[in-house]
């Protein structure tokens, strides 16, 4: 498989989760490039596992100086880059009634901030034609209980697709953003009892019109796509890969 064949990507959060689940599909597909997160272990079982196509690099994509360094260093290593993935993100649980300034703050940096700017300091390494890819979330169609500024900054994200899209015709650089759903990650672990996760799983699962929750390498495999030039015609799409959660459950 050599779809991505000596395409440079970068991956933010891509030491675990989705991010990791892209690097790994995008590896196989003979990509080379950076993975960036914010814990050193789990950076370095991820590039272990990646082997040599691909670099780690820590990096706090809520720091504007961490941002450019990143891009600097991966171009060091690999030269332009070909394809971006803004993956970094987190929820936030809470109402309006309970959530005040400070975490709607560290919300709306992590999931709609950092991407703006992962985005605004990799554009002068990115080759011309390359491919930007955001990943949003279902959350920005449905009003998840307590995922009101997650599922807000999401929906601006979804929106960032269009919009750099048209700020980057002249360069040919498409964006497209990919919804996931439910997935299995380590996000779980953040929210759930370490007893109850199986369950809880078992329950998306059974809401999921599809019958299962997500796998990352679901997400993976599109995003190879909106990566590779069989996606050369879309441009500021939007890609829901949610096991038809948004439009088919009840």
């Amino acid at each position: 498989m050599s779809r991505l064949k000596n395409k440079v990507a970068v991956i933010t959060g891509g030491n675990s989760g989705i991010g990791f689940g892209i690097a790994q599909e995008f590896k196989n597909e003979g990509a080379v490039g950076a993975i960036v997160g914010r814990n050193q272990q789990t950076l370095d079982s991820a590039v272990a596992e990646l082997g040599g196509n691909f670099i780690a690099i820590n990096a706090d994509v809520t720091k504007l100086s961490d941002l450019e360094s990143v891009f600097k260093e991966t171009f060091e290593k690999f030269g332009k880059i070909d394809v971006l993935v803004a993956n970094a993100g987190g929820g936030t649980v809470g109402t309006v009634a309970n959530l005040g300034e400070a975490e709607f703050d560290k919300t709306i940096d992590l999931n709609l901030k950092s991407v703006y700017f992962t985005v605004h300091h990799a554009l002068p390494y990115i080759n011309n034609g390359g491919s930007i890819i955001l990943i949003g979330s279902n959350a920005a169609h449905r009003a998840y209980p307590s995922f009101t500024l997650y599922g807000a900054a999401k929906a601006a994200v979804i929106f960032f697709a269009k919009g750099f899209s048209s700020d980057l015709l002249d360069r040919k650089i498409r964006a497209n953003v990919i919804t996931p759903g439910t997935t299995d990650t380590p996000a779980f672990d953040k929210f759930v009892p370490a007893e109850q996760i199986e369950g809880i799983k078992k329950h998306f699962a059974s809401e999921m019109p599809i019958g299962r929750i997500g796998q990352p390498s679901d997400i993976g495999k599109t995003a190879v796509f909106l990566a590779s030039d069989d996606s050369s015609f879309l441009l500021g799409a939007e890609l829901l890969v949610d096991g038809g959660m948004t439009y088919l459950s009840k």
